[in-house]
């Protein structure tokens, strides 16, 4: 029978959380001080409009940050689960607009380069590394993140869909204060933040998963077993047109072992039919053990799953 595990975080896990949001406040208000404001790049959501603004009329961007994030985070408070959801949210939009103000003064943002293309590039690496911290600790960085999820719960579109909805209003608008050039510049932020950020969150992608359909699953196996040393899944499927019965396999490898597999599975079976995935981090045998998980959750070891 099946146990259901209620995962309560450790006092740990959330110091651990709390650091991680306060770093990246600070690293997120630092890339948009020290390369995106000197050079008009709106870097989208509500700092974008802030950015903006503050431009305009002065505002400062961090006070705007703040206040602008009051109404959002109501709703989502009121949509999205309570304080569950929000706290941490709260937490990094205050360290984040805090310091945006603060530092300001202290930054000097003269002399760093005059190329906006790589004042662009480094303020979405800079801001992207911060967002991949937040992500991490498992909240968002509010604004239009947060709209995003309200929306996508009330209307059921895709959160990508919204983002570019809302970024594109924002850096239309930093088009049309900062001119159309430094629009492009801000679309180049948006993406290498976000690759920045997902990069942060997940890590690089250094293992690769193969989902092998074939009628001789035996052979194939020990072939795996012999030349990779590595575990085989395996499970029965039928093919929906022919309506003939296969064995689907399932394998986690290294990188560098793509090409090897290919070779020892057609070498198997030529009529094989292979499909390579890609992941950021595999847990079991073989890969990462159970140390860290069992460490960090203080998990019995027959509660943790491993892959075979």
């Amino acid at each position: 029978m099946s146990k259901i595990l209620a995962y309560k975080p450790n006092w740990r896990s959330m110091v651990l959380r709390f650091i991680l949001l306060t770093v990246g406040g600070l690293v997120s208000a630092f890339g948009v001080i020290v390369f995106l404001v000197p050079s008009n790049i709106a870097p989208g959501g509500v700092s974008g409009v802030g950015v903006i603004l503050n431009h305009l009329i002065g505002v400062p961007i961090g006070l705007f940050v703040l206040l602008g994030n009051i109404p959002i985070q109501y709703l989502g408070y009121r949509i999205l689960g309570g304080w569950r959801v929000t706290t941490g949210t709260l937490y990094y939009i205050v360290v984040y607009s805090v310091a945006l103000d603060f530092l300001t003064p202290f930054l000097s943002t003269d002399n760093i380069s005059d190329n906006t293309l790589l004042m662009a590039l480094f303020g979405g690496i800079v801001t992207g590394i911060g967002g991949g911290l937040v992500y991490r600790a498992g909240a968002t960085g509010g604004g239009t993140s947060t709209l995003a999820r309200i929306v996508q719960m009330k209307f059921g579109l895709p959160l990508s869909t919204i983002s570019l909805y809302t970024d594109g209003l924002v850096i239309t608008a930093a088009g049309l204060v900062f001119g159309w050039e430094a629009a492009l510049f801000a679309i180049i932020t948006l993406f290498v933040g976000s690759a920045t950020s997902d990069y942060v969150l997940e890590g690089p992608s250094v293992i690769r998963t193969a989902t092998i359909v074939t009628d001789y699953p035996d052979d194939v196996s020990q072939a795996v077993f012999a030349h990779l040393h590595r575990g085989v899944t395996a499970w029965q499927g039928e093919g929906m047109f022919t309506e003939k019965p296969h064995t689907v396999l399932f394998i986690t490898i290294s990188r560098p072992q793509v090409n090897l597999l290919r070779e020892i599975v057609f070498a198997v079976d030529p009529r094989a039919f292979i499909v390579i995935g890609q992941g950021h981090v595999a847990y079991g045998e073989g890969f990462k053990t159970q140390n860290h998980l069992q460490k960090t959750h203080k998990l019995p070891p027959a509660e943790i799953s491993t892959t075979p």
